[in-house]
This record gives structure tokens, C-alpha cells and sequence, in this order.
């Protein structure tokens, strides 16, 4: 099992479908076998999320997903813990991701937690991103996509 902690920031209105993050990430983390980790996803906006990608990137400008990795780890009763980082995802951008891939906001939003997750477990995909109409190359975005179009097909957060 995995310890995996959802927030929204301040002043966003928690979306019905929140309480369905947990449990989507612990079968994605059974997925990919990753046991005893301790992650967390933030939900924001576009203002906070390009303030994080100014402050840790060097990049002003609004994205749809960040992870910062940590790999901190600590001992309590329950046994011992891998910090992996953080997840922030903006929820401006996810509509307009699920737009410009012509997908549901469903299939947008398991894209960025996985997309998330992968890069917390020390996948990288270097300068190669997503683009409509065409396969991935690397290792991490393939491993995304085959994710998503078999394991977690199904999955549904946002109806």
C-alpha cells in the first residue's frame, strides 16, 4: 500500500470527483508495483502552477503538471516510508490539455497523475512531449500511454 495525500489549493472549489484521486494512484501504483510510498497531488491554477515553473524551472508561463521528487524517507508504527515528491496539477489546464488532444477531461487527468507518478519514480522523457497524432519514442511516455489505453482504460474519475 501507498500513502497518497490530495489537496486542492485554497480558494478552488473541490471537485466531485476528488475523492476518486486516492484510490485511481494506489492502482496505478499497484500497476507499477511501487509499494510504501508517500506522494502528494496538489490541484491548483494556472497562477499558482506558473509560479512553481518560474520558481523551480526558470519558466514563466502556466503548465499542466509538475513533480517534485524528494526521496526522503521515514519510520513510523505502520513501517517505513518513501517520501517520492509532490504532484501539482493545474485545473485551468486540463481542459484545454483534453481540447488539444481531443480527449475527455477523464482520460486528460489520468494522463497527468500517471505522467506525474512516472517521472516521481525517476522516469524522465527529456525534451520529447505528447503531441496529437503521434506515438511516443521514449521509454516513459510509452510506458503512459500503454497504461492508460490497457490497465486503467476503464478507470473512471470524472464522469
Amino acid at each position: 500500500m501507498n500513502r497518497i495525500l490530495v489537496d486542492i489549493l485554497e480558494g478552488i472549489d473541490e471537485p466531485e470527483w476528488f475523492g476518486k484521486i486516492e484510490p485511481f494512484l494506489q492502482k496505478v501504483a499497484t500497476e507499477l508495483k511501487l509499494e510504501n510510498e508517500e506522494i502528494s497531488v496538489l490541484f491548483c491554477d494556472d497562477k499558482y502552477i506558473q509560479e512553481l515553473n518560474k520558481m523551480y524551472r526558470n519558466i514563466d508561463a502556466p503548465t499542466d503538471v509538475l513533480s517534485f521528487e524528494n526521496d526522503d524517507e521515514y519510520e513510523d508504527e505502520e513501517g517505513v516510508w518513501r517520501c517520492v515528491g509532490d504532484i501539482a496539477i493545474s485545473l485551468d489546464t486540463l481542459p484545454v490539455n483534453a481540447e488539444y488532444f481531443n480527449v475527455t477531461v477523464n482520460t486528460e487527468l489520468k494522463r497527468l497523475l500517471v505522467h506525474g507518478l512516472l517521472h516521481l519514480n525517476g522516469y524522465d522523457h527529456g525534451e520529447e512531449h505528447l503531441e496529437q497524432n503521434k506515438e511516443p519514442e521514449c521509454e516513459m511516455l510509452i510506458l503512459q500511454e500503454n497504461l492508460l489505453k490497457t490497465k486503467l482504460k476503464d478507470e473512471i474519475i470524472i464522469k
